[in-house]
C-alpha cells in the first residue's frame, strides 16, 4: 500500500500502560493527535487538550497525546513518570502512547507519513505539533506548537473533521 493510499487508521502504537493501540480501533472518529513532552514551555497546552476531549469526546473525537523525548530532553521519564505526571497536573484522561520518536529516520511510522501528507514543514520541529485527521483517516491540516489547541484555527479544523 503507498503512502497516498494510506490514512492514519493504518498505524498501531503501544499505549503509555505498554498495551496495542493500533489507530485503526478510532477508525471513523476525527484524532487530533499532538506530540507531548512533560518539561516544555507548551505543556500547560496540556489543560486545553483536556479541555477539547471532553467537550468533543462525546462527537467522536480522539484526543491521542504522543510522548517524545526528540526536542531537548523535555520527556525523560519513563511511562509511569509521565502518566503521573499528565494526570496530577492537567487531569489528562484521553489516550497516551508510549514514548516514541517523531522525527528523524527513527520517527514513528506515523510521523513519517504526516510529514508526508502536510509538506515538509508539517514534520514536527518541537513539542505539541498537532494533526487533525478526517473520519476519513486524511490528515485535514497541522499546526506547529505556537498554535494554541483552543485557538479558533484549530477549532475550525477540528469542526470541519467532526462534520460540522
Amino acid at each position: 500500500m503507498s503512502d497516498r493510499e494510506k490514512t492514519a487508521y493504518d498505524f498501531s502504537f503501544t499505549s503509555l500502560k505498554g498495551e496495542p493501540m493500533p489507530l485503526s480501533d478510532f477508525a471513523g472518529r476525527p484524532l487530533l493527535i499532538v506530540n507531548t513532552a512533560s518539561k516544555c514551555g507548551f505543556t500547560p497546552q496540556y489543560k486545553e487538550l483536556e479541555a477539547i476531549w471532553r467537550k468533543y469526546a462525546d462527537d467522536g473525537l480522539v484526543v491521542l497525546g504522543v510522548p517524545s523525548n526528540d526536542f531537548a530532553n523535555q520527556e525523560p521519564g519513563n511511562a509511569a513518570e509521565i502518566a503521573n505526571f499528565c494526570e496530577i497536573n492537567f487531569g489528562v484522561d484521553f489516550p497516551l502512547t508510549e514514548k516514541v520518536h517523531v522525527k528523524g529516520e527513527e520517527a514513528h511510522p506515523l510521523f513519517k507519513w504526516l510529514g508526508k501528507q502536510g509538506g515538509l514543514l508539517s514534520k514536527p520541529r518541537w513539542n505539541f505539533y498537532k494533526y487533525v485527521i478526517g473520519r476519513d483517516g486524511k490528515l485535514i491540516d497541522w499546526f506547529a506548537s505556537t498554535t494554541t489547541p483552543g485557538s479558533s484555527k484549530v477549532e475550525k479544523a477540528l469542526k470541519k473533521a467532526l462534520g460540522e
